[in-house]
């Protein structure tokens, strides 16, 4: 590992604990195949595919067989069984009874959990690791458990992929290939035409990486489990809805009469013989008034960091059943620290934070702590005790414990 310089600053994150501490931007990294984080991103992130052999020796599944089989039958965890019997496609979505699942000697099926980072703390400290790729882009880790034969065909993703092996081994096939088209009439996605063009077998600790759009095809040897951590890709669609929909909430939020929401007048129009047809003057009218909006640079991180942030739909907080008051809250995380919860977003820029789909400004006083908690997703006790003299932090702090956003003790 090279030396960092003597006046180098520190890595806020440096401080994790070692199975959940992504590697640092120029430092050596088995995670990477013996590169640094930078000489991945400039070779080969968005760009090629790459084989790492033991990225994580000795890795275990975060969660076993039986315990990802009960994560699976959970009402608040999105999963799908995916079987290929008698040559046949089939997908059905949870949650899962035990005994709704296949016989485990039973070949080719695929159960995914996705999100297992959300309701794990083994899954989500392994998708720590891949924090060298910034929060707002990291989405979550699933995972794959196949019996022999078991996947979930031929296909392509539309964001970047890392294929970690935990247990056993799966065959992997990928091609470049240009066409993309699918197979009709199945209820998931398989190519029409797959080409492979290059060929390994992974076994525990092996991964490989996939820039979107190359498609692949992976099939389980005898049982096995994958953890795939993928990326969050919004389409130019989405992003363009979501943030003309951020501008129309803000928007709202002027009262009627105001100047910039005035309601729609036209004191020039004529009487019409054609009532059902489109008044030509609404249509002017209508788009000087469209033609009259405008965003800046701030209003496109407030979007952003609000967006990124938000929490998906099947997430659920959980409230402390004994809620500590205030003064009692400090007293404890004087001693123990605090510590993001797993489905907490925490996101931040210049001028504002951004925690689960909320956005507030960042304060002189926030930005002496919140970025620390932010990238570290903890903040030790002792660091807690610095807060103490400033009673907004530690309210803000004790109104994220009440709301189940943070919670107390170091990371596990």
């Amino acid at each position: 590992m090279p030396k960092r310089p003597q006046d180098a600053t520190p890595s806020p994150v440096s401080g994790l604990p070692e199975h959940a501490r992504a590697p640092l931007p120029d430092e050596l990294t088995p995670l990477l195949g013996n590169r640094t984080p930078r000489q991945f991103m400039r070779r080969y992130w968005q760009k090629k595919p790459l084989l790492i052999r033991q990225a994580i020796p000795k890795i275990a599944a975060p969660l076993a067989r039986d315990e990802l089989f009960a994560l699976a039958d959970q009402d608040d965890v999105e999963s799908r069984l995916i079987t290929h019997f008698r040559n046949a496609w089939d997908m059905e979505h949870g949650p899962f009874a035990p005994d709704e699942l296949p016989s485990v000697r039973k070949r080719e099926w695929t159960l995914l959990v996705q999100g297992a980072n959300l309701h794990d703390d083994r899954a989500h400290a392994l998708m720590n690791r891949f924090r060298f790729i910034p929060d707002a882009r990291l989405d979550d880790l699933m995972i794959s458990y196949a019996t022999d034969g078991g996947g979930v065909g031929p296909h392509f993703d539309s964001y970047d992929v890392f294929l970690l092996q935990v247990h056993g081994k799966r065959r992997w096939r990928i091609g470049a290939q240009r066409d993309l088209s699918l197979k009709p009439g199945l209820p998931l996605k398989v190519l029409q035409h797959f080409e492979p063009e290059e060929e390994w077998v992974l076994e525990p600790g092996d991964m490989l990486y996939l820039p979107p759009h190359i498609a692949h095809d992976g099939i389980a040897e005898g049982e096995c489990i994958t953890a795939s951590i993928g990326f969050r890709a919004p389409s130019s669609h989405e992003l363009t809805a979501q943030f003309l929909y951020h501008l129309a909430e803000r928007a709202g939020e002027t009262p009627d009469g105001v100047r910039g929401n005035a309601r729609y007048r036209d004191p020039a129009q004529e009487p019409v013989s054609e009532p059902a047809a489109l008044p030509a003057l609404l249509v002017e009218r209508v788009g000087a008034i469209l033609a009259n909006i405008d965003w800046s640079e701030k209003d496109i991180a407030t979007f952003l960091g609000s967006y990124l942030s938000e929490p998906k739909a099947n997430v659920v907080f959980d409230s402390p059943e004994r809620a500590l008051n205030e003064q009692k809250f400090v007293e404890r995380a004087k001693k123990t620290g605090v510590r993001l919860d797993r489905k907490t977003i925490l996101l931040y820029d210049a001028r504002s934070y951004f925690v689960n789909g909320e956005s507030e400004a960042l304060s002189p006083k926030l930005k002496k702590w919140l970025p620390e908690l932010a990238n570290s997703r903890c903040l030790e006790a002792k660091r807690f005790v610095t807060l103490t003299d400033d009673s907004s932090m530690t309210a803000l702090l004790h109104e994220w414990y009440r709301a189940g956003w943070i919670l107390m003790g170091a990371l596990p």
